[in-house]
């Protein structure tokens, strides 16, 4: 076999030439500066070739240097990549490192934890409450669950199900001389609004064939959890996911007042990073949301 170079130095090379910069990568590394500057320094003379072009204030690659950092990063992916195999299949279980919104987080995820942890007992979950997009490549994340409409870059998505939104609200707002026996009769009530998403209640009372102009505008929100929250304090009726909006439903503090649904072009979606091979605990979650979120469809709408 030829002698190949320094893992090492290797190792600082290829930090060194992500980040452009010799004391980001001793920050990844956890050395010094001028130790990374050593390694790379060792492993130009080994090869005899000049892979950085030197500067005051930064690092800039050589093209040799370049050709090289190519093959030399997809060298270390498998390495990890064949790592991580090699631990899942030594073990059923693991750990799952999730990010989710907020309120899908409290509202659908968690009510629904004792299934998943029955189901894998040996998948430890690690939740991380966030309502941006993971940059999957700089973190710990495994995946996440997105609301939108699916074009974001970089990532493998898995559709789950579409948003389908109902009128709700408590049941003491309605007044005995004012049912609320259809559509219409709900003019004489205050509709609670998101603020960034203000067409909602337009659409789905066009979508009824109502004129929305006839009907009271009521609070508006900076979100859906508080406008389904300021629904059941009795202050107006909202536009809500029933399945988001459960446990209210079923203590009896909201109601569905109709099965007509309003479909949204956004939709929830599983994701993680594109070509990211899939670990055991993450091949047991995608099963278990994926079934979980098929039955709620079938059920629902």
């Amino acid at each position: 076999m030829n002698r190949l170079p320094p893992l090492n130095s290797l190792r600082c090379f290829e930090a060194a030439a992500r980040h452009g910069s010799f004391i980001k990568a001793s920050h990844e590394l956890s050395v010094t500066p001028s130790a990374v500057s050593h390694q790379i320094k060792s492993l130009e003379e080994f090869l005899g070739i000049e892979l950085f072009l030197r500067t005051k204030r930064k690092v800039l690659l050589t093209e040799a240097g370049a050709d090289y950092l190519e093959p030399i990063s997809s060298i270390f992916r498998q390495l990890d990549e064949a790592t991580t195999d090699l631990i899942n299949k030594q073990s059923l279980g693991g750990v799952l490192r999730l990010s989710v919104a907020p309120a899908f987080l409290s509202r659908w995820l968690m009510p629904r934890m004792e299934s998943f942890q029955d189901q894998y007992p040996d998948v430890q979950l690690e939740l991380n409450a966030s309502s941006g997009l993971v940059d999957f490549s700089a973190g710990d994340i495994d995946m996440a669950i997105y609301f939108g409409e699916g074009d974001w870059p970089d990532v493998e998505k898995q559709f789950l199900r579409n948003s389908a939104l109902a009128p709700v609200c408590n049941p003491n707002l309605i007044k005995p001389h004012q049912p609320i026996r259809t559509p219409d009769d709900m003019r004489f009530y205050p509709l609670l609004h998101v603020a960034k998403r203000k067409e909602e209640w337009h659409n789905w009372l066009k979508q009824n064939g109502l004129q929305p102009k006839l009907f009271r505008r009521g609070v508006m929100f900076s979100n859906g959890s508080l406008t389904a929250a300021a629904a059941a304090q009795g202050l107006g009726i909202a536009l809500a996911d029933p399945s988001l909006v459960a446990p209210e439903i079923h203590e009896g503090s909201l109601r569905v007042l109709f099965d007509q649904h309003l479909k949204t072009q956004s939709a929830f979606y599983l994701v993680n990073q594109k070509d990211r091979k899939m670990t055991q605990p993450m091949d047991a979650f995608r099963a278990w949301v994926i079934e979980q979120m098929t039955d709620e469809s079938d059920s629902e709408f």
